[in-house]
């Protein structure tokens, strides 16, 4: 057969292929490596079954290349690629475990393609079953390559929500009473985690009408230039908005850094500490 009549298309070939889906979802999955980590690893019936079903429609999509004259049906394997790659049985799972099914798809089809061969040894040639092998082993290092892509913002999305959602829980708003509340800060800080933590602030002062705020650095070891001033424009930022605030557990590090800013003190109250601060304010905590 002459390389220019090579054609991908053979009814034959996908109707053979179609007939074995199902046993080649189930035999993926007998031999799959169920101490691989995430979701290859579960025992629930319905995950499991969800993943037998992905796997069924990756054939389905798969097999339609061979009704074409050339490869291009990535673009079909678009909305299966994105549900996937974006559901948390695979986020959960180690890149390198799903990259390794979708190589040990690829030898089943090579295998039952050769199979295949072996029943129509008169009406197909070796070059036939090499333009098919490659086109096999092209398609899927693209749907690997899309599939990478898309699981890794996946995940790059799902790790910024759950960072911003534990900074926003980390930077309460404590209400000491009706109008003032008590900021702690604990731990390291950021420039990220502060630009994060003084927005929710500066919000949940205004929502919650405070006028008078205290925060509390003494559980916060160092901070570096940025941070600091990042705190005191979060300060300008509550005067902006009426509230008035105090600070109180300023370490000595802290306080080198503040003054190398030329931060003025003058108009803040200072405390040693909270407790001081409290005291001062005759303030108990608001009974609910």
């Amino acid at each position: 057969m002459p390389n220019e009549q090579l054609t991908l298309k053979n009814d034959k070939l996908h109707d053979f292929l179609c007939e074995r889906n199902k046993a080649m979802t189930e035999e993926w999955y007998q031999t799959l490596d169920k101490k691989a980590g995430g979701i290859y690893s579960s025992n629930n019936p319905e995950t499991i079954e969800k993943m037998k079903q992905q796997n069924y429609e990756f054939h389905e999509l798969f097999c339609a290349m061979f009704t074409k004259d050339t490869v291009d049906c990535i673009e079909q394997f678009e909305d299966w690629i994105q549900q996937v790659a974006k559901d948390e049985g695979h986020l959960a799972t180690p890149l390198e475990s799903v990259l390794k099914e979708f190589f040990r798809t690829q030898e089943q089809y090579l295998q039952y393609i050769e199979e295949f061969a072996a029943t129509q040894k008169e009406n197909i040639s070796s070059a036939q079953v090499n333009e098919w092998n490659k086109a096999v082993v092209n398609t899927i290092n693209k749907i690997i390559l899309e599939f990478t892509i898309q699981n890794t913002k996946a995940a790059e999305n799902r790790l910024n929500a759950q960072q911003e959602m534990i900074l926003e829980m980390s930077a309460p708003v404590i209400l000491l009473t009706k109008n003032i509340g008590l900021l702690p800060l604990v731990g390291e800080i950021n420039t990220y985690r502060a630009q994060i933590m003084f927005e929710k602030v500066l919000q949940q002062c205004h929502n919650n009408s405070t006028e008078r705020l205290f925060i509390d650095l003494s559980g916060v070891p160092i901070i570096d230039t940025m941070v600091a001033h990042q705190i005191f424009q979060l300060i300008e930022g509550l005067k902006i908005i009426g509230v008035k605030t105090a600070i109180a557990g300023i370490s000595p590090v802290i306080a080198q850094t503040a003054i190398q800013l030329g931060i003025n003190f003058g108009e803040i109250e200072v405390y040693s500490k909270i407790a001081h601060a409290m005291k001062f304010h005759n303030l108990q905590v608001l009974e609910k």
